[in-house]
């Protein structure tokens, strides 16, 4: 069983009137990634940043407003890519299923 929140990661205590968050989860088999890379590229896919998931298989990035790519990377799997759209006030939910 995945210990994300139900409906996404809490956003408790993230004033979300002033950022634009995209977060997620990241698995394998329906079970979370630990140590896995997240990374940010922007829309010329240059890095932007990069943190671990959680124990949970959690992250979270706050982001500007725009068009990025996420990049996933963790040991015996390919590279998944996927693009997102943050908007300042909003949360952006992705789900990562590596195989």
């Amino acid at each position: 069983m995945c210990g994300a929140t139900k409906g996404g990661v809490s956003t408790d205590g993230v004033d979300l009137a002033t950022q634009a968050v995209v977060q997620g989860v990241v698995t394998r088999d329906g079970e979370p990634v630990s140590g896995a890379y997240v990374r940010l590229l922007d829309s010329t896919g240059e890095f932007t940043a990069e943190v671990p998931t959680s124990a949970t298989g959690q992250f979270r990035f706050f982001a500007g407003a725009g068009t990025w790519t996420v990049r996933t990377l963790a040991p015996k799997a390919e590279p998944v890519d996927r693009q997102v759209v943050a908007a300042i006030g909003e949360v952006a939910e992705l789900q990562v299923a590596l195989s």
